[in-house]
């Protein structure tokens, strides 16, 4: 099989395009929230598990975060009980906790890392009870019907602290870490916590040089659907506070912001919906999402 001239030289050209960035983020953690469609999609699933193999043999240091929303509501319907949220935050309660913790820390979290070591890498997973890693507290969130008062919605946590020695074991080795964000409480109790405040936080601690959220949307969008990038976290606060960003957006945005202020270079909110969108933003001039600087 052979290609024409000018196909040859578009190829080349992307490859050169690519050295730059290969050079620059060379030796680099990068911390991936992977979430989605980029999830569901087989195709997408497989091209995702190639790209971040790729990053890891050009000498970057991929930590992927995961969630995992519709595989859990699936299993809680399978056993009867229907999922119950409360200001965009999953209510825990003890049965719904076991079903988290099987479908993020079993299921899910071991065919992230199959499909990555299918595609030539070697995934462990963990989840953030593993060594300790990730310590939680209980989450209360106030009540909109009744100012002053918190409202217990079970299992659900917020960081405490995550312990970067257990990821920085695994990059030693040549390990992909791929984490479920499951914390646990001084008690031994589990967390379900919030996969991009865990992913944004985990970039902070490991003093990486990017944070990359995947989401179903093609990233930061303005009030009349325009892709907006290369933005300040001060532009992005504005943006929350005239009500652009609201909903679903607004963790991620949390974890972005966090990260950006506190030491990672860039954080990209890219769409998972692309093939091959992660190696489009990192590796290519042009990207497919949402750059956020950190000044």
């Amino acid at each position: 099989m052979t290609i024409s001239a000018t196909d040859a030289r578009k190829k080349a050209q992307i490859l050169a395009e690519a050295l730059p960035y290969i050079r620059r983020f060379h030796g680099k953690t990068i911390v991936v929230k992977y979430g989605g469609n980029a999830m569901t999609d087989e195709q997408l699933k497989r091209s995702f598990a190639r790209d971040i193999v790729l990053l890891k043999l050009v000498g970057m240091n991929p930590v992927v975060v995961h969630g995992g929303g519709p595989q859990i509501d699936d299993m809680l319907g399978r056993v009867g009980k229907k999922g119950e949220f409360i200001q965009g935050m999953r209510v825990t309660d003890r049965e719904t906790m076991d079903v988290v913790e099987m479908v993020l820390g079993g299921l899910v979290n071991k065919d992230i890392a199959n499909l990555i070591n299918q595609a030539g890498g070697r995934a462990i997973g963990l989840t953030g009870k593993d060594g300790a890693f990730i310590r939680a507290r209980k989450l209360r969130v106030s009540n909109d019907q009744q100012v002053g008062e918190m409202l217990d919605i079970g299992q659900v946590g917020e960081i405490e602290a995550i312990d970067p020695e257990v990821i920085a074991l695994l990059e030693s080795r040549e390990f992909i870490p791929v984490v479920a964000p499951i914390g646990v409480g001084p008690d031994g109790d589990a967390y379900n916590i919030n996969a991009d405040l865990v992913a944004g936080k985990l970039a902070v601690v490991l003093r990486s040089e990017k944070l990359i959220l995947l989401t179903n949307t093609p990233g930061v969008l303005g009030k009349n659907g325009q892709l907006l990038t290369g933005l300040t976290p001060r532009e992005v606060d504005a943006l929350v506070e005239d009500g652009t960003l609201h909903g679903g957006m607004l963790p991620k945005i949390a974890a972005a912001l966090d990260a950006a202020r506190s030491g990672v270079n860039a954080v990209h909110i890219i769409d998972g919906r692309v093939e091959n969108a992660l190696l489009l933003e990192v590796l290519t001039d042009q990207g497919v999402g949402t750059l956020i600087r950190s000044h």
